[in-house]
């Protein structure tokens, strides 16, 4: 099986989206992560939901997490005021990270080894024409048990 046959429709935001309405998208739908196109709509990155969770944590507590304890809750409700007024290209982690690519022919075996070597929750399947689809972690699995 090839990449294209499991390639699924997977929404995608523009680098100079709204952020809090792409973290609104990447919970609405509980994705994995969010391709981001350039203004062109050409795919250039692939913002991982756990990218976004970490803007729920203030730095010192990622620096030591045993301050995370002394904490309230609502410190995770101000996520809402961290993102207002920005676009996706500012929340997105410096450097960007590599978007986890896959040729539209590769096997499932060369998806999976992509998106290991990666680490990433999903890879976009690409062909001469542009952008095939995307394949998530969850999908290849699935696929990969129905053998």
């Amino acid at each position: 099986m090839r990449a294209e046959q499991i390639a699924e429709a997977f929404p995608a935001v523009a680098v100079d989206s709204n952020a809090l309405d792409a973290v609104r998208l990447l919970a609405t739908h509980r994705l994995p992560g969010l391709v981001v196109t350039d203004t062109a709509g050409t795919p250039v990155t692939i913002l991982p939901a756990s990218q976004v969770v970490r803007l729920l944590v203030p730095p010192y507590v990622l620096d030591d997490p045993s301050l995370a304890g002394v904490l309230s809750e609502s410190m995770a409700d101000r996520v809402a005021d961290k993102l207002g007024g920005k676009t996706v290209a500012q929340v997105l982690p410096k450097p960007p990270p590599d978007m986890a690519t896959v040729k539209a022919d590769d096997t499932i075996v060369e998806v999976a080894a992509i998106m290991a070597r990666n680490r990433s929750p999903l890879v976009v399947v690409m062909s001469g024409g542009g952008l095939v689809g995307v394949i998530t972690a969850t999908r290849l699995l699935e696929v990969a048990l129905a053998h």
